[in-house]
């Protein structure tokens, strides 16, 4: 038995510095990943979206309601 621990111990410890490893590696690649397609987006449309102001949203519906309701 005390052999046993001799052996596992270490081995486990091994295998836990190995599966800790592998997760940091992937999520730095995804992180990685994602920030490069943040990167290239940014390129194609000339700067970071930005969502429409409250201000607008309220002309963009109002010029809609305007066109809707002219004859």
């Amino acid at each position: 038995m005390e052999g046993l621990q001799q052996v596992g111990l270490p081995v486990l410890g091994i295998v836990a510095a190995a599966a800790v490893t592998f997760y940091v590696v992937s999520f730095s690649e995804l992180r990685e990943k994602s920030m490069n397609r943040d990167w290239d987006e940014d390129d194609e449309t000339g700067g970071f979206k930005t969502s429409l102001s409250s201000r607008e949203r309220r002309a963009r519906r109002k010029a809609q309601k305007q066109s809707n309701n002219k004859p």
